[in-house]
């Protein structure tokens, strides 16, 4: 049997007149459109009590309710992978995620997941959203995640995420030689004609904001530690590559690897070599569901960027103001 469900919401002012599918999304973001569509459809999702259609328009004041049982997600296999967990408990489990690890199951990727492996850790994420997947990192950025284990934990950690209150800080090489830092505040969605990669958009982007810092200044590269605000999908790598320093490695953002005039052939070799974007999640901050206590996790930069801000160092080294960039 799944875990139980009974919520309930009043839809605001902002909400007048839009779909009942679209008003479900933005007040229970912790379940899948499809999801809600289907619990609106077997009249498990009412508004004011009564059973509407998905594209029905409701109002402002509106009481909407969730009356439901969380089935199984179908078709995920819990599988025998290890997983790096640097913290757990009855409440949420927090892992080193390794880069390469897709990890949602999807088209594609049904197995090998860090997911599959989460089953096979802790059956009872079956029965949570997304298999208690509150935040996502990409196949090939590495780093700390925190997953809920429960459905009060669940709620505890998108609340926290929405409010922006989640302390994310990442680990960044990108390209270019920075100055000092900043912040990024441009708007992030779907690139109008490329429709998986993302794009800063002037019109109809999600606002996204990135904080970043110098931790160290090469010849050519600098490695950074990012903050987010926001958590919009490839927003470090969206943001960076806006502001003409993608992150080395990145295949999607980046382009043809930068070669600096003169470099070595270990450092042509290390540039060409670098398969992933340079980005690590480094440490993240977050209350505790149940106590309220404020945890911080972190994790060791891996050995991948490590080596490559060690061949930075002693290849790339700063530049004389006269010297060639590239």
């Amino acid at each position: 049997m799944g875990e139980k469900i009974a919520l309930r919401a009043v839809v605001p002012v902002e909400l007048d007149g839009e779909r009942l599918d679209q008003v479900a999304a933005a007040l229970f973001p912790d379940y899948s459109r499809s999801r809600l569509q289907s619990w609106i459809k077997k009249g498990e999702l009412l508004a004011e009590g009564e059973s509407r259609r998905p594209r029905d328009k409701v109002m402002a004041g509106t009481v909407v309710t969730i009356d439901t049982e969380l089935e199984q997600a179908v078709g995920w296999q819990p599988q025998a992978i290890d997983l790096d967990v640097v913290f757990e408990d009855d409440d949420i489990l927090v892992l080193n995620k390794p880069a390469g690890l897709v990890v949602h199951p999807a088209a594609g990727h049904a197995e090998g997941t860090l997911v599959n492996a989460l089953l096979a850790r802790a059956p009872e994420l079956a029965n949570l959203p997304r298999g208690g997947i509150v935040h996502r990192l990409d196949k090939e950025t590495s780093g700390i995640m925190v997953v809920a284990r429960t459905l009060a934990a669940h709620h505890s950690l998108v609340e926290q995420l929405q409010a922006r209150s989640v302390s994310r800080e990442y680990c960044a090489v990108c390209v270019g030689a920075l100055t000092g830092g900043g912040t990024i505040d441009q708007p992030i969605g779907r690139h109008p004609k490329q429709r998986k990669k993302m794009a800063v958009l002037a019109v109809g982007g999600k606002p996204a904001i990135t904080h970043y810092r110098v931790v160290q200044r090469f010849g050519h590269h600098t490695h950074i530690a990012v903050n987010l605000e926001t958590g919009r999908t490839h927003q470090i790598r969206v943001h960076m590559a806006y502001r003409h320093n993608p992150l080395i490695g990145d295949p999607v953002y980046g382009g043809r690897p930068r070669i600096p005039k003169g470099a070595s052939d270990e450092l042509i070799e290390t540039l060409r070599g670098f398969r992933r974007q340079a980005l690590h999640a480094r440490a993240l901050g977050l209350d505790h569901p149940s106590t309220g206590e404020a945890m911080r996790f972190e994790c060791p930069i891996p050995t991948d960027i490590a080596q490559l801000l060690a061949i930075l160092e002693r290849e790339d080294p700063p530049l004389r103001h006269d010297a060639p960039a590239y």
